[in-house]
């Protein structure tokens, strides 16, 4: 067969994925490539994701530079192959691997993070060098030339300038939508959650055999949630600025704490899951996450999220709405107060909480006080691990 030139185009990375950044090339012009071969990485702002290569060939051109943002269907790179080219449908790129390790000052390729697992190098070293690929960009090359004396420290007077990842700079411009054209509200309730921490104590053992998984306040707060988004839809529902979209669907959105920031897994249909299988899907995304085996389309078509940042101690806390989203509820650190009873006596009682910021163009502020209302209510009295 004659030599055939073959354009590769940025593939859709998820259901409203429409662009994506060249993070850096695994290949350069004139070198050979295999079938499924790692040709490129790009970034969203919401996962790295590596593209194979859909043909065997010599790479003949390259079309995007790194941090040039590119929609679906781009031009990525020409090849010249004499092969004929897998079925476009077979190029799964949503099953690539994310690199949220680094999620939240830089990101590293899954090639990169295989390398630096068989090195014995955790994220927290790798943030510390300084690559050589595009913005300071670590690449393999980097790693097969490490040395432990490659990590200078800062010494005294110094200033350490970074070079933000493509990825990192649409996060902060989805920050910058966000907070600039959602007029957000927020209310906050505080939480008795003695009952449901005691249940949990007392059930631990026996649900942590049946079901292959501990309970937690998490699961619990995250079903409560659903509930409460069932009774008012309004607040499990997508805003582009001029149509509300109501989900029948409760896909909550739960943030997950890595080394370097947040990644946010979402349980679709969490309505409809009980508390067993929310406990799964938490502790399944955890594990995956810290792991850096997520996928894309884990972090997509969520419709209300839940952030705990009482993990680290903090009482109360005003979270941003990730758009198009129209509320993000806040969990603080759960406390230990003397509260009085009805026949004049003090009891210590655990208490957290809760708040619900909202957008308030399509939600008014006596509805959020409703939704919390419910939450409350279902967290307080509907005490169940089912």
């Amino acid at each position: 067969m004659s030599n055939e030139e073959f354009t590769v185009t940025l593939p859709k990375l998820g259901e409203s994925i429409m662009s994506a950044t060249v993070v850096q090339w695994f290949k350069k012009e004139g070198e050979h490539i295999s079938l499924d071969e790692p040709l490129l990485e790009v970034s969203t702002d919401k996962v790295n994701s590596e593209i194979p290569s859909p043909v065997k060939g010599t790479v003949k051109k390259i079309l995007a530079q790194p941090d040039t943002e590119l929609d679906v269907g781009a031009p990525l790179a020409v090849i010249s192959t004499t092969d004929a080219p897998i079925a476009k449908a077979e190029i799964k790129v949503a099953e690539q691997k994310t690199t949220c390790g680094a999620s939240m000052s830089s990101f590293y390729s899954p090639s990169v993070l295989r390398l630096a697992q068989e090195k014995g190098l955790g994220v927290d070293q790798l943030a510390k060098m300084q690559g050589s690929g595009a913005g300071g960009r670590i690449t393999k090359k980097d790693l097969e030339n490490y040395s432990p004396t490659q990590a200078p420290a800062i010494q005294a007077g110094e200033t350490e300038q970074i070079q933000l990842s493509g990825m990192r700079k649409m996060i902060a411009d989805k920050m910058v939508q966000s907070a600039t054209e959602i007029p957000h509200a927020t209310l906050v309730s505080e939480v008795d959650v003695t009952d449901a921490l005691a249940l949990i104590a007392k059930e631990k053992e026996a649900f942590t055999k049946k079901h292959g998984v501990k309970p937690t306040i998490t699961a619990l707060i995250a079903k409560a949630i659903s509930v409460a988004a069932g009774q008012y839809p309004m607040f499990n529902a997508t805003f582009d600025g001029s149509t509300l979209s109501k989900h029948a669907s409760v896909n909550i959105g739960i943030a997950v704490s890595l080394e370097k920031g947040l990644m946010v897994p979402v349980i679709l249909e969490s309505n409809t899951k009980s508390i067993p299988e929310i406990a799964k899907s938490v502790a399944d995304f955890a594990a995956r996450a810290r792991s850096n085996t997520l996928n894309p389309d884990d972090v997509q078509n969520g419709t209300i999220t839940m952030t705990n940042f009482g993990m680290g101690g903090t009482l109360i806390g005003i979270p941003i709405i990730r758009h198009p989203e129209v509320a993000i509820i806040g969990i603080g650190a759960i406390e230990r107060k003397v509260v009085p009873t009805d026949d004049d006596n003090f009891v210590i009682r655990k208490k957290v909480y809760i708040s619900c910021t909202f957008d308030h163009r399509v939600i008014d502020g006596m509805d959020g006080c409703h939704f919390l209302a419910a939450l409350k209510k279902h967290l307080e009295q509907d005490h169940s691990l089912t």
